[in-house]
């Protein structure tokens, strides 16, 4: 057996992703989006190696499909519930409404004035309208804006996919004239279906993984990220949106205060998602022809003519006038759909169904994604700043890590301190720790120390608290209403929910 072709494929796989890495760091300084690295790369790869590149369209959306999940899971997994629910009618709002509006204002000019026929300029229009969650999570995490804002985008995000995929799907695959109330209605079943599904597998992993005494630290982020991504798989079973499923999956069992070793499952579902993103985007980056590209550039200069002053505005104005928003968030919502690796995975799906004029699809999202994602992306933190939306300073909340000892049926909590936390002055003597609980370390400027009861806190302070599992939970609940609102917290009325 020639083991040469396989070690040939690990090593370049290996260089691809590094030199991946090592750009990204340089990127920003260069003026160059992170994202748009990723699809030169893989733009370069093909020209330098045509026998590398990615002839199978269908293949492309599997793998593609393969990657959103891990990124769809890391997005829900760092997005809790109690930022979330606040927004969570208006991302809705904007994944369903707006993308309907959005496809219906943005295929009029794809027919009248670059002369496509209804079906493609409909999947076009519906390709388009889907934001990316590669994108949103990874630009707008480092974009400082206000945290109400960005979940909210965040969420449009995480929802949005389901709805598009199944509107091209069902574009490429039948009819637009027989029966196209059937749409609507089959997209909005898929949705409640998925998010049923992604309720009780992300409830029953919140109710399983503190209950498992598994014999490594490593194998938690596993157990995590396999209730999530099976999720998907119920949901395909089910006839359902296996999308819908693993965000909200994702959401409810990285809310929960409960999960074991917290920082070590996010930590592994980071990693995840950037292999994901950088594979998926170098992957896309294969699968265009540079020599077919500028056959479609008359279309893609109307669809992001379109999309840009007309469709995403517009999506933005009709989802979010009900919710009565400041208007600085609506004006930042319409320039800040972020398009990158989604919709031209979206794309290739009538690509590897063999629809004619689907090359023409591709080629013009293709075009449009490296348009936006070059002009969008950098521009996103000055906009921000005009607008009003930006964020004075982000002083987070109380990070807890959580580990279990099983036999000694007592676990380990980590608190991270932030700037603005009101445990930062206190002494050790005045936390009124439940019994059973003490502060065992105090970690400051990476130097540990066992306090005692005169110890001062500070900010950025990391406490290492060892507490018996029957009051783990008022121990948190104590801590994070100190954190709070500090030595007045019990006459506040501030009890640390």
């Amino acid at each position: 057996m020639n083991t040469d072709p396989v070690a040939m494929g690990i090593v370049a796989g290996a260089a691809v992703i590094i030199i991946a890495i090592v750009g990204v760091r340089f990127a920003g300084r260069l003026g160059v989006p992170g994202l748009l690295l990723y699809l030169l790369i893989g733009v370069a790869l093909g020209l330098l190696f045509p026998d590398v590149g990615v002839e199978d369209p269908g293949l492309a959306v599997i793998l593609g499909y393969s990657a959103l999940i891990l990124i769809l899971a890391q997005g829900g997994l760092t997005t809790p519930w109690t930022q979330l629910r606040p927004v969570l009618w208006p991302s809705l709002a904007l994944a369903t409404v707006g993308v309907a509006v959005s496809i219906a204002v943005v295929a009029v000019p794809l027919i009248w004035l670059a002369g496509l026929d209804t079906r493609l300029a409909l999947i076009l229009a519906s390709v388009v309208a889907a934001t990316d969650a590669a994108a949103v999570f990874s630009v707008l995490r480092r974009v400082n804006v206000v945290p109400r804002l960005r979940t909210l985008l965040e969420g449009e995000a995480g929802f949005n996919d389901a709805p598009v995929v199944v509107v091209v799907t069902l574009l490429a695959t039948s009819s637009i004239t027989a029966e196209p109330w059937l749409i609507p209605v089959l997209v909005l079943l898929e949705l409640i279906g998925g998010a049923a599904i992604g309720i009780a597998l992300g409830f029953a992993a919140r109710w399983i993984m503190p209950r498992i005494a598994l014999p490594a630290v490593g194998l938690y982020p596993i157990a995590a990220l396999t209730f999530v991504v099976a999720s998907y798989g119920v949901a395909l079973l089910a006839h359902t949106s296996g999308f819908m499923a693993v965000y909200v999956a994702a959401v409810i069992l990285g809310s929960s205060q409960n999960l074991p070793h917290r920082r070590s499952v996010l930590g592994f579902s980071d990693g995840l998602g950037w292999i994901a993103e950088i594979g998926l985007f170098v992957m896309l980056g294969l699968l265009a022809d540079p020599a077919r590209l500028p056959q479609s550039l008359g279309v893609a200069l109307v669809a992001v003519l379109a999309v840009t002053f007309l469709g995403r505005p517009l999506a933005a104005l009709v989802s979010l006038i009900p919710f009565r928003l400041p208007k600085r968030y609506v004006a930042f919502t319409s320039v800040a759909g972020l398009r990158g690796a989604v919709p031209i995975v979206f794309a290739a799906i009538p690509l590897g169904l063999g629809m004619p004029g689907a090359e023409i699809v591709f080629d013009a999202t293709f075009i449009l994604v490296f348009v936006l994602t070059a002009v969008q992306t950098p521009t996103l933190p000055w906009i921000a700043r005009r607008l009003g939306v930006e964020a004075a300073e982000r002083s987070g909340d109380l990070d807890v890590d959580v580990a279990p000892l099983d036999e000694m049926h007592a676990v380990v909590m980590g608190f991270d301190l932030p700037r603005s936390s009101g445990l930062a002055g206190m002494f050790v003597r005045e936390l009124g720790l439940p019994e059973g609980a003490a502060v065992s370390l105090v970690i400051r400027d990476q130097r540990a120390s066992v306090p005692d009861a005169e110890t001062r806190l500070r900010a950025g302070d990391r406490l290492v608290v060892v507490a018996a599992e029957g009051c783990r939970a008022d121990t948190e609940r104590r801590l994070r209403a100190l954190d709070r609102a500090g030595r007045l917290a019990g006459w506040r009325g501030e009890q640390g929910d």
